[in-house]
């Protein structure tokens, strides 16, 4: 029961952060759907879907389920550069000494992002009627399944890294470098089969192509366009998950100083 209070306390700081930060808080709406209509109607007239996928909309809707992981990425990995400023002020280490385990930090860090990055996405879909699409009720459970899945291994990825950074500069230039090429080579923002070879073996080793595939197996029921079928994506976002917070554990674990 201590290490579930400390879980949730944990969690219910990261989302009272969130919240009483305004600029974060528009700047979470605001981003990531300019980025959707900027490139969805700049790219429009030049797009040709793939084969398999019968979904009206275009571009803009192919890029729809790219820009709700991207979405989940971003929210997820920055909710933890807090980690950075709150070790060197000294809450971490408050937190370490009390009594409780250190999986319990990293869970409760994990789970307020991944509250957070979750939330986002699924505010985001209420951009949905603009497309015209209807999901069914098991299409937003896999939605709903991966936002939650993705958020939790990303979340952990950037805990594990924050834990061992200085300066939140020193983060931010780590993750744009770890972020920003999984988000493009995860079949976002065009379609897998009209790739060179080498790109197509980058897209297919990404653990993001499986997240992407899988909202857009939520989202576009019957689509053939994916990388693999709603069971491999959840299996492969489980995996994930479960190894980023093997990481996180494992690396909270670690002496910060050793001799």
């Amino acid at each position: 029961m201590h290490v579930l209070r400390t879980i949730g306390a944990l969690t219910g700081r990261e989302i009272l952060k969130f919240v009483r930060d305004r600029s974060r808080v528009l700047g979470a709406v605001a981003q990531p759907l300019a980025l959707w209509v900027l490139l969805g109607l700049g790219f429009q007239g030049t797009f040709r879907p793939p084969a398999g996928m019968d979904v009206e909309g275009g571009y803009v809707a192919f890029l729809f389920p790219g820009i709700l992981a991207l979405v989940l990425l971003f929210t997820a990995i920055f909710s933890t550069i807090s980690v950075v400023d709150e070790r060197t002020s000294g809450f971490l280490q408050a937190v370490m000494v009390a009594p409780t385990s250190r999986t319990a930090l990293v869970l409760g860090n994990a789970l307020g992002g991944t509250v957070l990055a979750t939330g986002q996405a699924l505010l985001f879909l209420l951009a949905l009627p603009l497309l015209g699409v209807r999901p069914t009720l098991e299409g937003m459970a896999l939605v709903a399944g991966i936002c939650v899945l993705t958020g939790i291994g990303f979340t952990a990825l950037g805990f594990a890294i924050a834990w061992r950074m200085d300066t939140t500069r020193g983060f931010h230039a780590v993750m744009n470098l770890v972020l920003l090429p999984l988000w493009f080579l995860s079949g976002a923002m065009f379609p897998v089969e009209g790739a060179a070879p080498m790109l197509r073996a980058l897209v297919w080793a990404n653990p993001v192509s499986y997240a992407v595939s899988g909202l857009r197996h939520g989202l576009y029921t019957g689509t053939e366009a994916a990388l693999a079928g709603p069971v491999v994506c959840l299996l492969v976002t489980t995996a994930f998950a479960a190894l980023m917070l093997a990481l996180a554990v494992w690396q909270v674990r670690q002496p910060f100083f050793r001799t």
